[in-house]
């Protein structure tokens, strides 16, 4: 039985994967790493082991790994992509920085360690239409550079020190649990919201621009996988193009006016956010990770919609 630590376990992907890896490994096996302000509430608190945890503080997670007999970290730490670019200082310390940290202490302490990686990883000149697992990435942005410098460093301590390391490149994520927290890609999330408390949608990224997303429990079900695969099989560590569905702002407004045809949009682009959007792929080819270890996504953008639409409203009944 595993033992692990997911380090930012009350942000946008820990709240939920780490529930997710409660389940299948039993709530005392799984310790929800924390920072002050941000203390799990909640389910979160109640169905297993906290700590504070602080990625910058590397004696903190050390301490923890050992009280606790950690063999597995999910170090989820990082700033989302707009917010990034306004703190690029920020983002480096937390997303470098912390990820030094965690490494370092899996490598002293013998720790698995997925640290996720993003779409946001590739940069405007990397092929925009089913983007390969290995092409080049050049990113404009913080967020991304912290992305790519993320992925080699965890490659590094792979290679010269045998560290377990794993990642996937997560596409937009949607979820019905938190709401939106800076991304680019949050407008897809922010739309879904608009709809089920019938108010008109402002739209901050322009018709046209496509981006890859996932449902939420997908992108779970990717984190927990890629870690449990048979590493014999794995060619490619850091990171997995994972991809679901790609769309734009049109195509996602009528695929909710199907069951809200009374909802309307308007656009007010952002340019910042924007300006990211399109700098990222349209869609990811992501044969590597099927063939490695068997990714496959069980939403579409269909059945993700019907299952938002009935969870946000059961939410806000």
């Amino acid at each position: 039985m595993k033992n692990i630590l997911v380090i930012g376990s009350t942000g946008q992907i820990g709240s939920e994967l780490t529930l997710a890896l409660r389940q299948h490994y039993r709530g005392s096996h799984v310790v929800a790493g924390y920072i002050s302000g941000a203390e799990p509430k909640g389910e979160l608190a109640e169905s297993g082991p906290m700590a504070l945890v602080d990625i910058t503080n590397e004696q903190q997670i050390a301490e923890t790994v050992s009280w606790y007999r950690i063999d597995t970290i999910y170090n989820l730490a990082a700033l989302l992509s707009a917010v990034a670019e306004t703190k690029p200082r920020l983002a480096w310390k937390i997303g470098i920085g912390g990820l030094f940290n965690v490494l370092e202490v899996a490598r002293e302490m013998h720790c698995a360690v997925f640290t996720p990686s993003s779409i946001g990883a590739f940069g405007p000149d990397a092929p925009k239409v089913r983007t390969p697992q290995d092409t080049i990435r050049n990113p404009k942005t913080m967020y991304g550079v912290s992305k790519v410098t993320g992925e080699l460093l965890s490659n590094y301590y792979f290679e010269k020190y045998g560290v377990d390391t794993r990642s996937v490149r997560f596409p937009g994520l949607i979820s019905y649990v938190t709401p939106p927290g800076g991304g680019t890609t949050d407008y897809a999330v922010d739309i879904f919201y608009a709809a089920v408390k019938n108010e008109h949608f402002i739209c901050p990224i322009a018709a046209g621009t496509f981006m890859d997303m996932m449902y939420m429990p997908d992108g779970v079900h990717a984190a927990i996988s890629v870690m449990e695969a048979d590493s014999s099989r794995l060619k490619h560590r850091n990171a997995f193009n994972v991809a679901s569905m790609s769309f734009d702002p049109e195509i996602i407004f009528n695929q909710i006016k199907k069951y809200k045809p009374d909802f309307t949009m308007e656009y007010h682009v952002d340019p910042l956010r924007q300006k990211i959007a399109e700098s990222w792929p349209d869609s990811l080819d992501d044969t590597c990770a099927r063939e490695e270890w068997g990714w496959r996504p069980q939403y579409d953008l269909d059945s993700m919609t019907r299952d938002m639409l009935a969870k946000l409203s059961a939410k806000y009944q």
